[in-house]
């Protein structure tokens, strides 16, 4: 058996890809405003300021380049290679990243890590703001892709898409959609309204949609009658994600938010009565118990349920990089793919976003949890050699988790 230095190997299975369908890779719209960047896999740097007049430039790039990761500036400019002080901004996409690193979710204990750099203790989940053994605040983490994950990641895209379309005004024809290969998804607006906004406007945008300086009582909770369900904006969405709650908020859920008994025993009696009056005003002045307070508390809950997770410094930052559709995610070995919005809820980033549907590999894993490529689960492993689907050993190859095995892996 003749071992296989991995790094090489990953970038192999690459190259093969970009040979075989560098002809599908189809460039941003005004590409040749737009900057490129490549990772070079070999190299680990970043290859920038580089620009394309056609696209056959831009896939015979990706083929003799064979980067881990290919990107395209959101910006426009009139000098694309210039360095960023003297490319000439004209004006930028508005784009969204929806990450499951940015979503709290109850999976990840069961499979992410974090090692603290200094001392080197480990930990499941989300890593503390401050290692137990050290005190020292770096860490380096380990966050794996599950069902759990990806839905959470497709249900704050939907509410992202939600927010654009009926309190911005914005047609889902001026929208891109794309599964980022790893995590999570990618939105973009193409507007010739919205392209020359500044960071600064596009900072209002984002704290809009992320529910940022809500003030309740400007959304009518100081009134009788309070937001309605069918109101427009944030006041509806208000009366939305209270309803939301109040129909699944247990007692304990409402002492946890700071709630006193007397409130959560009134709001627990006249459960019934509260979701039935919906259909008239709303409970905001009925319960008797449930003081202005409480209410701004439940609220907040609210506001929570309803505002959409993004990266908020990716839509503000107006040079930023993004990922380049149908090109592979060096951290995965998948493609990022674009996704229809219209069916976007039957989309299932793992089966669509595999882009080494053949051949097998034999690997062997340190460590992985139970993960899943396109119709099979794997895992979970430990300190094991197996032989898998080609897409499954370079998902775990290219997240650092195994090493390539025998020369005699199948790399057809």
């Amino acid at each position: 058996m003749i071992k296989i230095e991995t790094k090489a190997f990953i970038q192999a299975k690459f190259g093969e890809y970009y040979e075989k369908n560098a002809i599908s890779i189809q460039p941003p719209s005004s590409m040749e405003k737009r900057e490129f960047g490549f990772l070079l896999l070999k190299e680990r740097i970043m290859l920038r300021h580089k620009s394309f007049k056609t696209t056959e430039e831009l896939r015979d790039s990706l083929k003799r380049l064979v980067p881990s990761n290919v990107y395209y500036s959101s910006a426009y400019y009139e000098r694309p290679e210039e360095k960023m002080e003297e490319k000439g901004w004209l004006g930028a996409d508005l784009t969204f990243d929806i990450d499951a690193d940015h979503i709290p979710t109850p999976c990840a204990k069961t499979h992410d890590t974090w090692t603290c750099t200094s001392c080197k203790t480990t930990g499941d989940g989300t890593p503390p703001e401050k290692c137990p053994t050290c005190n020292e605040q770096k860490f380096e983490k380990k966050a794996w892709t599950c069902e759990v994950c990806l839905e959470s990641a497709k249900e704050e895209t939907m509410k992202l898409i939600d927010i654009l379309t009926k309190d911005f005004g914005l047609s889902t024809k001026e929208m891109s959609l794309g599964f980022s290969g790893h995590r999570g998804y990618h939105l973009h607006v193409e507007s010739k309204e919205i392209a020359t906004l500044d960071s600064i406007s596009r900072k209002e945008i984002v704290d809009y949609i992320v529910g940022i300086g809500l003030e309740p009582k400007l959304h009518g909770l100081r009134s009788m009658s309070g937001p309605n369900l069918d109101d427009f904006g944030w006041k509806g969405r208000i009366a939305r994600g209270t309803y939301k709650y109040l129909l699944n908020a247990s007692p304990e859920q409402l002492e946890k938010i700071g709630l006193p008994k007397g409130a959560i025993q009134s709001l627990s009696e006249h459960k019934e009565r509260i979701l039935e009056s919906w259909k008239i005003k709303g409970p905001w002045a009925m319960v008797k118990g449930v003081s202005i307070e409480s209410w701004d508390k439940i609220v907040e809950q609210a506001v929570e349920k309803q505002a959409a997770k993004i990266d908020t410094v990716v839509t503000t930052d107006i040079h930023r990089l993004i990922r380049l559709t149908n090109t592979l995610h060096g951290k995965t070995g998948l493609k990022k793919t674009k996704t229809p919005i219209a069916t976007i809820e039957e989309f299932d980033p793992l089966k669509s976003a595999v882009a080494f549907p053949h051949g097998t590999a034999t690997i062997l894993v340190s460590e992985a949890p139970k993960f899943r490529v396109g119709n099979d689960f794997h895992g979970p492993y430990r300190n094991e050699k197996v032989e898998l689907p080609m897409a499954a050993a370079l998902f775990l190859l290219c997240k650092g988790a195994a090493k390539i095995m025998e020369e005699d892996s199948d790399v057809r």
